[in-house]
């Protein structure tokens, strides 16, 4: 499987148990508190094949960048955690940094 493949699941499966640790509440509620650690495990899991053919470096900035952006996203939904302007600014720089990664960047594993 390509490397960005298993980059994407990790994203999804970091997403995931994030959303799931908020809701968790301290892991005194069972189900979301396996949904964590399960998220978590596959999430390290599918990064570590990742990593195979992904430089650590463009990868993780990748991984951590749309996971921020989606978590927000989702606190916001989920949770009414809306973001004020300078932590709007703030993302909205992480994913220019991200785009610019993906698209300029000839980086080579």
């Amino acid at each position: 499987m390509n490397g960005y493949v298993w980059l994407g699941v990790a994203i999804m499966a970091e997403v995931i148990a994030t959303t799931a640790l908020k809701a968790s509440e301290g892991f005194t509620r069972p189900l979301p508190s396996v949904v964590t650690t399960l998220g978590y495990g596959l999430a390290f899991w599918c990064l570590s094949h990742a990593m195979r053919t992904v430089p650590v470096g463009i990868g993780y900035a990748i991984w951590s960048g749309v996971g921020i952006i989606a978590i927000t996203a989702i606190a916001w939904v989920l949770f009414r955690q809306r973001p004020d302007l300078p932590a709007m600014v703030g993302m909205g720089l992480i994913l220019i940094g991200v785009m610019v990664i993906n698209l300029f960047s000839k980086a080579q594993a």
